[in-house]
């Protein structure tokens, strides 16, 4: 025992662990805790080093978490296989993981998964080389000198070139006559200088033109960068030039010799936000999100690890990556609920990234139009700054919203057949296509109908695995499930009453009001636009492109086109079905929709043409359409800010969602008895349910819930933790832990 105390005290000097000492590695596995492990012969280990190590009968990679625990003789542990040859996960993120697992009760090993994923299959990239003269005469090497050969080596003895076909097509010669030479020794392969695999990236390349508000934003972000941690809300209206201004901080921390991480919630975003890294900087950022392949993942992972990478632009999991040296947060778009991870490791990369920031003593900006409202709270309680933008940059002004109450004004009857456009919204249209104008048809509902019924007995055709009804895509002529992806054709016949032919759509979804926005207007080009028609960021990119260069004149789509893009030539925005985020009991579902509202209606008269949105509602007096139409958005914030006081719900409350699931019902429902019957007690707890989820089935697994109230005051994680503790449940019924959730479905 003395002589492994006095080991590990060498090891807390020198920093590393020499040989036959005890090391904790944490595995990229869902486990709580690090395993320990014999440093094997060599150069010993550091904490940080990425190891492959012996589990059961197989091998897994690992980190090096720091010192063993002691806990199992030395006798009994196993070596280390070996250090992998990569870069050290730094000791930020390693505190950065140890405190989101804490904080959401996941555990540590699945939070590194996220981290070191690409160097559990690491592929070594291939050494780089070039060709060039090897200063040996032709003679000397037994080679007829010829005029070809000759010329070949003059060329080769001017520099270095990447590929035989390279210096082929240099010297006029084929790629065999190089490498005939290569083998006689006239030429030489030699190692080649490093070649970044990301744009250079010139924080001089193209300052903008500021206005004043804008100026004094930016250096207000700027005097952040390299003074520490500090947290910034960069708010400004729609169309004001929030990326311009937090660019500019960008450009302070690439000055600085940083690195920098922006955080967006969609991969559609990053078209148009890349195109204006090139724009200002010379070169576009690195990418991370979940549709780049594997090499472009590793090449970025490496990057950031290296310091390679000095920009990446990516969605939540980017916060994991081994940044080298990064100096600056930009959170874009913060208020989207796109950022809460939903399965799998929960946790909400806002909030998130605050702690990231915190943690390695950096800023971070988190940048919206409208702010959610625990960042508004946060910035009346002064933990955040708040950095305003009032107007929208140059000539352009805030559309105006108009109110069109689909009580009074329904729409007409039409040849086509059920008709979803009011008439003042189909004049708005029409005036627009008159101008030589694009409008924006706005319907957050993929598909052609999100019911299909049997006309003769009301028969609903609905998910056999989702508590979900299946959603009708006519262009793909299936039905579909959006939650678990399960499709079908549409039944011939109905299979409660056996009729034929008796299905109908019932709704709309972007399909079906495209499909009248062809019918009114069938010169115009009509383009409906959703995430699953939006599959790769090169579709988005020539999306984008198109509706610049005006070969659309009508869009049709979703949440994917309301947030972020600048289409100067649209000028009408027309919302289908306001009330659509209105329905159901969602703890935010008002102030989502306000959000939605207000970012859709952003997209209209960007540029020097007026912009005019138009609501389609059933409910005009709704405290979220007046909010919209007077443009009194604090006034909605403060109504709904005490709202939530007087319930004691978020951001003046704490929550904790227990969600219970598996395939057999009886299970999870007494499990969640089970749960309820040793729920926590005291002044300032509360326990709601069990009660079957909002999506009771989901992929086949049945679903229970039972939710944790507390006093702001009370943290809810060691609760939680010692409930679950106390309760044994039954190895068929998974229990997820989402601390703060954002959803309850």
């Amino acid at each position: 025992m003395t002589s492994q105390t006095t080991l590990f005290a060498v090891s807390a000097v020198s920093g590393v662990y020499p040989q036959g000492a005890q090391v904790s590695v944490l595995l990229p596995l869902p486990v709580d805790t690090a395993y320990d492990y014999l440093v094997p012969t060599g150069d010993g280990l550091r904490a940080g080093d990425i190891v492959e190590v012996p589990l059961g009968r197989r091998f897994e990679v690992g980190v090096v978490w720091g010192a063993g625990t002691g806990d199992v003789p030395p006798a009994k542990l196993r070596e280390v296989v070996h250090k992998l040859d990569l870069p050290q996960i730094p000791e930020v993120l390693r505190r950065f993981i140890d405190w989101v697992a804490g904080y959401t009760l996941q555990p540590p090993g699945s939070l590194l998964r996220i981290a070191v994923n690409p160097a559990r299959r690491w592929v070594p990239p291939a050494p780089v080389t070039a060709i060039t003269a090897s200063g040996a005469s032709l003679a000397s090497r037994g080679l007829k000198a010829t005029p070809a050969r000759e010329k070949l080596l003059a060329i080769a003895a001017r520099g270095q070139f990447p590929t035989a076909a390279a210096l082929a097509r240099a010297a006029g010669v084929s790629s065999g006559v190089i490498r005939d030479m290569i083998t006689a020794g006239a030429l030489s392969v030699i190692p080649a200088a490093h070649v970044s695999a990301f744009d250079a990236l010139d924080p001089g390349a193209a300052p903008p033109v500021l206005e004043a508000a804008q100026g004094a934003a930016v250096d207000d972000l700027r005097a952040r960068v390299g003074a520490g941690f500090s947290v910034a809300v960069l708010e400004g209206v729609t169309g004001s030039g929030k990326t311009e201004v937090y660019l500019e901080a960008v450009a302070a921390a690439l000055t600085a010799g940083k690195q920098v991480l922006v955080l967006v919630p969609e991969i559609a975003l990053t078209t148009q936000t890349l195109a204006r890294f090139a724009q200002r900087f010379g070169g576009v950022p690195a990418l991370w999100h979940s549709d780049l392949n594997y090499k472009a993942r590793r090449e970025t992972w490496a990057g950031t690890a290296t310091g390679d990478a000095r920009v990446v632009v990516g969605a939540r999991s980017a916060l994991f990556l081994p940044f080298n040296d990064l100096g600056l947060i930009v959170v874009d778009e913060e208020h989207e609920s796109a950022f809460k991870q939903e399965d799998g490791v929960i946790y909400h990369a806002r909030d998130m990234a605050v702690v990231r920031a915190r943690e390695g003593g950096i800023p971070i900006i988190l940048a919206s139009a409208t702010p959610s409202l625990e960042t508004v709270m946060n910035v009346r309680d002064k933990r955040y700054a708040d950095v305003r933008l009032p107007q929208r940059y140059g000539a352009a002004a805030m559309p105006k919203i108009s109110i069109i109450d689909m009580k009074a004004t329904p729409p007409e009857k039409a040849t086509w057949g059920r008709a979803w456009l009011a008439p003042p919204l189909v004049n708005a249209v029409n005036r627009a296509l008159g101008a030589g104008e694009q409008s924006l048809l706005f319907l957050n509902r993929r598909g052609y109908a999100p019911l299909t019924l049997c006309r003769t007995c009301g028969h609903r055709l609905h998910c056999p695995r989702c508590t979900a009804w299946l959603v009708e895509h006519r262009l793909t002529r299936r039905l579909q499930c959006h939650h678990c992806g399960f499709a079908a054709s549409v039944p011939e016949a109905c299979s409660s009453c056996g009729a034929k032919d008796s299905f109908v759509a019932c709704g709309p979804g972007i399909e079906r009001v495209a499909e009248e926005a062809t019918a009114r207007w069938p010169d115009a080009v009509v383009r409906a636009v959703a995430s699953d028609t939006l599959e790769r960021p090169s579709v988005v990119q020539e999306l984008v492109e198109d509706i610049l260069q005006h070969r659309v004149d009508i869009l049709v789509g979703t949440q994917v086109l309301a947030k972020g893009h600048h289409f100067p030539g649209l000028t009408v925005v027309g919302v289908v079905d306001a009330d659509l985020g209105l329905s159901g009991w969602d703890l935010r579902a008002a102030e989502r929709t306000h959000q939605l509202m207000q970012q859709v209606a952003g997209r209209a008269g960007r540029a020097e043409k007026p912009g005019h949105v138009y609501l389609q509602t059933h409910d005009p007096r709704h405290p979220v359409m007046e909010a919209l139409v007077s443009g009194d958005g604090v006034a909605f914030i403060d109504s709904e800010i005490a709202a939530r006081d007087a319930l004691g719900m978020p951001p003046f409350g704490r929550l904790a969602a227990l969600i219970l699931s598996g395939p057999d019902e009886i299970a999870v429902i007494a499990a969640g008895k089970t749960l309820a019957a040793a729920a926590p007690e005291g002044e300032g707890i509360e326990v709601l349910g069990p009660a079957p989820a909002f999506m009771a089935l989901l992929r086949g697994l049945h679903r229970h819930r039972l939710l944790l109230k507390t006093k702001r005051t009370i943290p809810p994680q060691p609760l939680v933790k010692a409930w679950l503790e106390a309760v044994k449940i039954p190895a068929s019924v998974r229990v997820q832990i989402d601390i703060d959730p954002y959803s309850f479905y």
